[in-house]
């Protein structure tokens, strides 16, 4: 998951920053209580709520993002279409369709659930760990996409041939194939058999 920096932009009421603070659960996606953002990435890592989306234009190309090169996590890296953490207390299905709009410009046509997965995936060149209990989301975008370059430094709709081609030669996120795959019976169920996913 994308973790962007730490703290937020000054607050208008105070003038100092605050804290981005993420939603701590247990095994069960049940919250226990929260963590401030890098604190809860530093190893071992606290297991927290996250959420990936997949958007697919109308010839059921996914949409893919690579990470801007400012990010202090995973910079560079090509990864799905958005990712990220709700704040604590707001659902997973609002966090998604206000990060999407954040990162990409877009306000997905249409969003449907398409499960959750837990994983641990260490990032060897930063040396935080994703511990997330991650909420999918699979939909369409019929607008092209406007990214904040302070976000996403590069946008692509693929193919599954084109994407399978740009995963052997490009790096991406630590996260992404496990995404994917347990995204992909929605994915199938949204794009149809002649996609190919």
């Amino acid at each position: 998951m994308p973790i962007t920096p730490a703290t937020a932009t000054n607050s208008p009421s105070s003038g100092t920053a605050e804290p981005i603070l993420l939603e701590l659960v247990d095994e069960d996606g049940v919250t226990i209580g929260t963590a401030e953002k890098l604190a809860a990435h530093q190893p071992p890592g606290r297991l927290h709520r996250a959420f990936s989306v997949f958007l697919f234009d109308e010839r059921g190309r996914l949409l893919l993002q690579q990470r801007a090169l400012g990010k202090y996590h995973s910079p560079g890296v090509w990864s799905n279409t958005c990712c990220g953490h709700p704040y604590p207390g707001e659902a997973p299905f609002a966090a998604a369709a206000r990060r999407t709009f954040e990162e990409l410009g877009v306000s997905p046509s249409l969003l449907a659930e398409a499960g959750t997965v837990r994983y641990n995936h260490p990032d060897p060149e930063s040396g935080l760990v994703e511990q997330e209990y991650n909420h999918l989301f699979v939909g369409m975008v019929q607008s092209p996409p406007r990214p904040d370059p302070d976000e996403v430094a590069s946008t692509a709709f693929v193919t599954p041939a084109e994407l399978a081609e740009r995963h052997a030669k490009d790096t991406f996120s630590a996260w992404f194939m496990t995404v994917l795959d347990a995204a992909r019976p929605a994915v199938r169920e949204l794009t149809g058999p002649s996609a190919d996913w």
